[in-house]
């Protein structure tokens, strides 16, 4: 695998996690994680439900806190940050991936995309340009007026993803980004994923109950009951 690593490039790295543990009330959900994830990866978790795989996904990516350990995002150890220089942290470093799409309904795609970039500070104008270039580069730029309920589930998925790149991140978390899409949309998005990171350098972190998808990753993180069995 180090080998393998080294002949594509991606030796430096995005994420680590040491010692991560997390539990609510009497029940522990992560026992002890230690993990590294390399820039321009594109790596699956996998694992029963209740494996802790979500739990983990919202740890590394900024939504949830551990109990213990040190979670290290490009350089960046982001439990040692307060709650404001987090939140821009997120929404500079990281992007979001959905199950269920997370569109705000009443705004069309054009706007759905802009949404991170104007919380980012950008300009009204420059934030509509530069979310009108991602969404041609995806295949969207005839439906950029088209509020969620006038897409399909794929053109909503790939809206999504528009939306997750538009600042550009380190790293994007997908949690079952396939799980609502019918067999074509599904490969498409997935290979998407592989075009952003063939052309763009993109890493991606996905959880998924899809094996298809799994067996396509550089890389596959087996989870049971809060633990790492198989990387």
């Amino acid at each position: 695998m180090v080998e393998e690593r080294r002949r594509i490039g991606m030796t430096e790295k995005m994420i680590e996690i040491q010692g991560v543990t997390k539990s609510f009330g009497e029940l522990q959900v992560l026992k002890g994680i230690d993990l590294t994830i390399y820039k321009g990866e594109v790596v699956s978790v996998i694992g029963p439900s209740g494996a802790g795989k979500t739990t983990l996904l919202q740890i590394m990516g900024t939504l949830d806190k551990a109990d213990n350990g040190s979670v290290i995002i490009d350089g960046v150890d982001v439990c040692r940050l307060k709650e404001k220089d987090l939140s821009a942290f997120r929404n500079r470093q990281i992007g979001f991936v959905f199950q269920f799409h997370q569109l705000l309904p009443e705004f069309t795609a054009l706007e759905n995309v802009m949404i991170p970039a104007l919380i980012q500070g950008v300009s009204s104008s420059e934030a509509s340009r530069r979310a009108k270039e991602t969404l041609d580069y995806l295949g969207l730029s005839e439906r950029i007026l088209h509020k969620p309920a006038e897409l399909s589930g794929g053109e909503k998925q790939r809206v999504a993803v528009a939306r997750a790149l538009m600042n550009h991140p380190s790293v994007i978390f997908a949690d079952e980004p396939s799980g609502s899409l019918d067999s074509r949309n599904k490969e498409e998005l997935h290979q998407l994923f592989f075009d952003l990171r063939q052309k763009l350098g993109q890493t991606f972190v996905i959880v998924t109950h899809d094996e298809s998808l799994a067996q396509l990753t550089d890389r596959t993180i087996h989870m049971k009951d809060g633990r790492i069995i198989q990387d």
